[in-house]
C-alpha cells in the first residue's frame, strides 16, 4: 500500500498552500481529506471548486445530506460517512435522516426517499437510467435541474470516496465520535 502524506501548511507545494488555506477557512482545520489531496494541486481545487457548487445548489440541507450520504455509503466510504454526518449535524439536517442513510434504511418523507432511490439508481447504473427512474423523480416534486445536480455531487462524491479508499485517509478527530463501516464488513 502506498503511504499517502497528510500535508499542512509547512509540507505542501506551493500550489496547494492556498487551498489548503482556504479549507483551514472554511472548516476550521485541514480536513485529512484535504491534507490527503494536497499532493495533487488539481484534484484539490477541483474538490473544493465542486463542494461550493454543491453547497450553492438548488437542494436544501436535508437534500444535500441524501446525496452525499447516499452516494457515501453506497460506496461504502469509511472516511466520508462520518465525516458528512458530523457536517449534517452542523447544518441542522435531522438525525433521524442521516441515521436512516447511514443504516440503508428507508426516509419517512416520500420525497427524500425518490431522491435517494434516483441517487442510487444513477450511481448503481452508471449515469444509465431508465426512463421510469426519471419520471418518479420528477413525479416527486424534482425537475431537470437537481437531476442534473445529481450527477454533480455524485462527481464530489467520486472523487472523495475513490481517494480515501486508495490513500485509506484517517478519519479527522471531530468526526471518530461518528464512526462507520460498510453492512457485513
Amino acid at each position: 500500500m502506498t503511504d499517502f502524506t497528510l500535508h499542512t501548511l509547512d509540507t505542501a507545494s506551493e500550489e496547494a498552500k492556498p487551498l489548503l488555506e482556504g479549507s483551514k477557512k472554511s472548516f476550521g482545520m485541514i480536513p485529512n481529506l484535504h491534507a490527503v489531496m494536497a499532493e495533487a494541486p488539481g484534484l484539490l481545487e477541483g474538490y473544493q471548486t465542486l463542494h461550493r457548487l454543491v453547497l450553492e445548489s438548488s437542494f436544501n440541507n436535508d437534500e444535500k445530506t441524501v446525496v452525499w450520504q447516499s452516494v457515501n455509503v453506497e460506496h461504502g466510504c469509511h472516511y466520508c460517512v462520518p465525516a458528512h454526518s458530523g457536517i449534517a449535524r452542523s447544518m441542522d439536517v435531522d438525525e433521524a435522516i442521516d441515521n436512516a442513510l447511514r443504516d440503508e434504511k428507508p426516509l419517512d418523507d416520500a420525497k427524500l426517499e425518490a431522491l435517494r432511490t434516483f441517487t442510487l439508481n444513477v450511481v448503481r447504473n452508471r449515469g444509465n437510467v431508465d426512463d421510469s427512474a426519471v419520471q418518479a423523480f420528477f413525479d416527486a416534486g424534482y425537475e431537470k435541474r437537481q437531476l442534473l445536480e445529481v450527477v454533480l455531487v455524485v462527481s464530489q462524491k467520486v472523487m472523495s470516496n475513490y481517494v480515501n479508499h486508495i490513500a485509506e485517509t484517517p478519519i479527522d478527530e471531530p468526526f471518530k465520535k461518528f464512526g462507520w463501516s460498510p453492512k457485513g464488513s
